[in-house]
């Protein structure tokens, strides 16, 4: 129990993917084939973008996998910029100092310098390795040329597996070098196995309601379900696990400061809802969707009248439509607490 099951139950082989199976057939035969391509993996958030590029460098390189594949995170570049790059210990010589403000060179300089050396450097037992970048779709337009370059100077030594929740803003030669893959969340049914499978192996009981409340909660995020009933177990060691359990695991679930942001919308209080959307996209690191989805289970458990949550609920989905298509969901976030009620 000391484990999280996202981690304990991360699929270590193609064939342990749950759902996906269009795209993880692709994979299968491009494995057996000896010709992996440049990849595009997108869908949405906890999709099993990342679970399936891992899987794959187990596939393809064994135990030692990590040998010949690394993992970046695009936002963690260009979200939190400088503070991050002092932190990871990868980047120390080419930065040359553990201060922030004492980085002169800009953080796209180094993110083309970092990216080129890692590149650059040749596999150690086989004949290409794996970069994963995750949330590509940060990255700023100019970067995204210059991964466009070096994908192509390195094609034979390397190969690139992007990951991104929004296609539309990667620029077209960049998505034009790589197969693109699409993921989505899983079929209930497939994911009613998986937890099967997963509470017999940790010996726990779930009641039918138990299963049907979770199924509907997780939405087919594999992720979320494992997290939600791991905490249902802890919160109620040696019970059986039922819906009610279930749904006050979903209602814990919500940030305070979530709450806090839908209080602030309330009172019209901006200056305090600014400071509320920055805590929880830098501090907290959730993505706008993620957001919005907890400020959505925040509304309808409000208690307000059903013509105030009504349109609240509205409003809601207006700017997850707007936040998918954007550069910066605080804009939008903003803009929503403004005109929430």
């Amino acid at each position: 129990m000391n484990d999280l099951w996202t981690v304990k139950y991360r699929p270590q082989k193609l064939e342990d993917i749950v759902g996906n199976g269009e795209s993880v057939n692709s994979l299968v035969h491009l494995v057996g084939s000896g010709n992996l391509p440049h990849l595009v993996f997108h869908g949405p958030v906890n999709s099993g973008k990342s679970s399936t590029a891992f899987a794959l460098a187990y596939e393809l390189y064994g135990e030692y996998y990590e040998n010949n594949f690394t993992y970046f995170n695009a936002s963690d570049f260009f979200d939190q910029g400088k503070r991050y790059l002092v932190r990871d210990k990868r980047f120390v010589h080419i930065i040359g100092t553990d201060d922030p403000k004492k980085i002169y060179s800009s953080v796209i300089s180094i993110f083309k310098e970092v990216i080129n050396e890692f590149a650059g450097m040749g596999s150690l037992d086989a004949d290409y390795k794996i970069i994963f970048i995750d949330n590509v779709e940060s990255l700023e337009t100019g970067a995204q040329h210059a991964l466009r370059r070096i994908m192509e100077k390195y094609t034979r030594t390397c190969r690139f597996i992007l990951s991104t929740t929004q296609p539309s803003k990667l620029i077209a030669p960049l998505r034009s070098r790589g197969l693109e893959l699409f993921f989505t969340y899983v079929p209930d049914d497939a994911l009613r196995s998986f937890v099967i499978s997963v509470a017999e192996k940790e010996a726990i009981s779930i009641s039918d309601d138990g299963y049907d409340a979770l199924l509907y909660y997780a939405g087919g995020n594999v992720s979320k379900a494992l997290l939600t009933l791991q905490f249902a177990v802890m919160n109620h060691p040696g019970k059986t696990i039922t819906g009610e359990i279930l749904y006050e695991e979903a209602l814990g679930d919500v940030s305070k400061n979530v709450t806090e942001l839908h209080n602030a919308a309330i009172e019209h209080d901006v200056l305090k809802a600014r400071k509320l959307i920055d805590t929880l996209l830098i501090e907290e690191g959730f993505t706008g969707d993620e957001v919005l989805q907890q400020l959505h289970s925040v509304v309808v458990e409000s208690g307000r009248v059903e013509g105030e949550v009504a349109k609240a609920i509205c409003r809601i989905a207006d700017t997850d439509a707007m936040v998918i298509d954007s550069a910066n969901p605080r804009i939008h976030l903003e803009k929503l607490v403004t005109e929430l009620y």
